[in-house]
């Protein structure tokens, strides 16, 4: 009796393993998925330091350095000129060196958003784009200010707003600006990049016998009107840029929705759109160099070239697509990411080159667990107790 007791128990708890083996690789398999940001703006060389004047540093060790505090110029890729501040004051930028537009969640004030909303009220309310020197000077009670003394003051308010450095200007009326700009400044919020296609990146499968249209991408911008330039790979496997109406699209502006019309039948693949046009980049952007002390901050701007792309990804058919994807019978947006969406940690990475998956240690901890309660389940089917098997013969031959 006690060996056929065993017997449902060891069916039972096979069949409960088998049960929780697919809800558990699906588990790990699943989690969600978004569609990233792509980076989008001007580029500019940074030519050095064009309007200035001195200030003193006082370093943490009790040191006392004379430095160059002023107005900075960068040439743009594409065409246009910048004027600049210097975010950090450690940092001295290199003439030649190359910058890329950013936000500050990307730059030096990532995680000090107070700092970046008052650095940019000191650029909106001084030099130079309040280039009325007399009346700034009036206002912050600094006597006479002449470009240069303008220029120091507003670089050496910066400097505290960013850092709490121990600066000052070395000229009497820059540091009295300097005083004025740091004690008034306000909070404004950032500003928007000056060419930027929200979201970076879409994704979905191509079915359907009329294929998918993938997106929507957003055109955001301050320029008039943007051309619109599809990747010729995308364009010889036959992927159009269109709109929502289905038509293609060769120029756009601020609030275009872009899609990507994918025929069917077509294999996995990728392709991208880039966006470019002239405009203004607006003041408190942050140019960065890959050296977060040398990041620049945009005070001024003539009309400047810009450019942002986006991609677009269609997977084997029942992969997880990135976002929603929009058909040609109707669309679905996509939900765009967070500006500061984080990138794949190491062990992705690791993962996504050896082509396991995260449910890879998952799947390899059922399988030994199956195995080990497989081998528990033919003991018990086959172990008899010698015991109970003398009790049942002995009523047998009785």
């Amino acid at each position: 009796m006690r060996g056929s007791a065993r017997r449902p128990l060891a069916v039972a708890l096979l069949a409960a393993a088998l049960t929780a083996a697919p809800g558990a690789r699906a588990s790990a398999d699943s989690g969600p998925t978004t569609a990233r940001p792509a980076a989008g703006g001007a580029s500019a060389v940074l030519d050095g330091l064009k309007t200035y004047g001195q200030a003193v540093l006082h370093g943490r060790d009790g040191s006392v350095r004379h430095i160059p505090a002023g107005l900075y110029e960068m040439r743009v890729d594409g065409g246009g000129t910048l004027q600049t501040y210097g975010v950090g004051v450690a940092g001295n930028a290199q003439p030649q060196a190359r910058f890329t537009e950013s936000g500050w969640t990307a730059g030096p004030l990532a995680g000090n958003a107070d700092a970046g909303g008052r650095i940019r009220w000191v650029l909106e309310h001084s030099y130079p784009q309040l280039n009325d020197l007399a009346g700034l000077a009036k206002a912050a009670g600094a006597g006479a200010l002449t470009a240069e003394s303008a220029a120091a003051g507003t670089q050496v308010a910066i400097w505290r707003l960013a850092d709490g450095a121990q600066v000052e200007a070395a000229d009497q009326a820059a540091e009295k600006l300097a005083e004025y700009l740091q004690r008034e400044a306000g909070r404004l919020p950032e500003p928007p990049a000056s060419l930027g296609l929200d979201p970076g990146q879409v994704s979905g499968p191509v079915t359907g016998p009329t294929g998918t249209r993938i997106g929507p991408v957003t055109v955001r911008t301050a320029a008039q009107s943007v051309t619109v330039v599809p990747d010729a790979a995308a364009v010889a496997m036959g992927v159009r840029v269109v709109d929502a109406d289905g038509q293609p699209v060769a120029t756009a502006a601020n609030g275009s929705r872009l899609y990507f019309e994918v025929p069917p039948g077509t294999p996995d693949g990728t392709a991208s759109v880039t966006v470019q046009g002239s405009t203004k980049v607006p003041v408190g952007r942050v140019f960065a160099s890959g050296v977060p002390d040398e990041a620049q901050v945009v005070a001024g701007s003539s009309e400047s070239a810009a450019a942002a792309t986006a991609t677009a990804v269609w997977p084997q058919p029942g992969a997880e697509p990135a976002g929603k994807v929009g058909t040609l019978a109707g669309s679905a947006e996509v939900a765009p990411a967070a500006a500061g969406a984080e990138a794949p940690s190491p062990d992705e990475e690791r993962l996504a080159v050896s082509g396991s998956s995260a449910a890879t240690p998952v799947i390899a901890s059922l399988a030994v667990g199956l195995v080990v309660l497989g081998g528990m389940v033919v003991l018990l089917l086959r172990k008899r107790p010698l015991e109970g098997e003398g009790e049942e013969e002995g009523q047998t031959e009785g």
